[in-house]
């Protein structure tokens, strides 16, 4: 509804392994380009898990962050900070879980997922439980109205979504609202005025989702209204409260899977990871020593590459031409894996080869990394503050 802005951030891991390069960093660095972007370390969400290993999270965070700007992530362009540093997060995410009932929570499909898989972690606490609280508060304390995401991922942001409706039909009441909101129209201008009219009515009426989005973008072309007339005819359009959080909608993105060495999801908790700035030797030999199909016990055995291991790193990094004379020369035995293995293995270490480069100059320098996170985080924490400050008063505790 307001400017476009995307809103996306990640669990302090340190270093980066090339599973985070293409199924997200690779995507937040095209998306800076086309909208404006907020990419922040989630160092509170650490805690809901890893509660008694906190001393390990600050170095996380540098890390992981040496690694956005390694990737290409542009301080020029995106806003990178800290969760923590930004404290009305918290205060939203308190305000927002005063309205949260607990079964929205229970059945956040992650929940009992996680339950299940990190048997090793102690997950009885109200933070684990109350992550969505704090992720929707992430999103909309910005007021951002995409979110980047796999498919997997989209029943989150119907979490924050859901959050975001309840917040405004409680809280969106105003006396006089309908007064206020025709009043605004005026400050359109007629032809403005009379257009915003007719896309009411074709929402309202007929249920046309486009003339909705018609509308929201003629209010966001609209420079002369103020914050409160905006939400006011954001609201106005469909029905009688303003919007003072508004709806984010998932940005839906390709996100390749990436097998670890051993055919697994790739994780630095399973040993199978590649990191994003591996030594070229390390990369040769990490990727040298992968299984491959079992078949193939000697060089003269004919394979199968969907049941290799290293098939998908081709997808991933070889052309059409490679990926044929993959199959064939596997299917026939006229290559061995080594051979099948070097295309990946050049591929990665080209690939790898500027953003060692561009990682170096915040190693050198790492006060470099701490002034991009200190202005990132005052730039976010203006955003955070102005719309805290209509959280409030829409709540009755601005007390002006």
């Amino acid at each position: 509804m307001y400017a476009d802005r995307v809103l996306s951030g990640m669990r302090p891991t340190g270093r980066m392994h090339i599973g985070h390069y293409h199924g997200a960093l690779k995507n937040w660095v095209k998306l800076q380009e086309e909208y404006e972007c907020l990419y922040f370390a989630a160092d509170w969400h650490a805690l809901t898990t890893h509660f008694d290993a906190s001393e390990t999270i600050s170095a996380s965070v540098w890390e992981m962050i040496v690694d956005w700007l390694a990737a290409g992530i542009n301080p020029s362009r995106a806003t990178i900070f800290i969760q923590s540093r930004v404290p009305e997060h918290a205060e939203l995410a308190l305000l927002l879980g005063m309205i949260t009932p607990v079964g929205w929570l229970e059945r956040v499909p992650t929940y009992k997922d996680q339950q299940q898989k990190l048997v090793d972690r102690d997950l009885s606490n109200f933070g684990f439980l109350g992550y969505p609280v704090m992720m929707s508060a992430d999103i909309l304390i910005y007021r951002a109205n995409m979110v980047p995401v796999g498919e997997d991922q989209v029943s989150h942001v119907e979490v924050t979504r859901e959050l975001a409706r309840r917040f405004n039909h409680i809280y969106g009441r105003e006396p006089g609202f309908e007064e206020n909101a025709k009043a605004a129209i005026r400050k359109l201008g007629s032809k403005k005025a009379r257009r915003y009219g007719e896309l009411r009515t074709a929402f309202q009426e007929q249920g046309d989702a486009a003339a909705l989005d018609a509308a929201h973008a003629l209010l966001n072309e609209t420079q002369n209204l103020s914050l409160g007339d905006r939400e006011r005819l954001f609201g106005y359009l469909e029905g009688a409260r303003r919007v003072i959080l508004p709806e984010p909608q998932p940005l839906l993105t390709e996100t390749p899977k990436v097998p670890g060495l051993d055919g697994q999801k790739m994780s630095k908790s399973y040993g199978n990871a590649i990191l994003m700035r591996e030594e070229p030797a390390e990369v040769t030999r990490k990727i040298r020593t992968m299984q491959t199909d079992p078949a193939r016990m000697r060089r003269s055995d004919k394979g199968d590459p969907e049941r290799c291991p290293v098939w998908p790193l081709h997808r991933i990094y070889s052309n059409a031409d490679t990926c044929d004379w993959v199959v064939k020369g596997c299917t026939t035995a006229g290559i061995g894996c080594l051979d099948c293995k070097q295309p990946v293995i050049d591929a990665i270490i080209a690939e790898q080869e500027p953003i060692r480069e561009r990682a170096q100059r915040y190693l050198d320098d790492p006060q470099l990394v701490r002034n991009i996170v200190a202005d990132g985080c005052e730039q976010a924490r203006k955003l955070a503050e102005e719309t805290m400050r209509d959280v409030r008063g829409a709540m009755g505790l601005d007390y002006s």
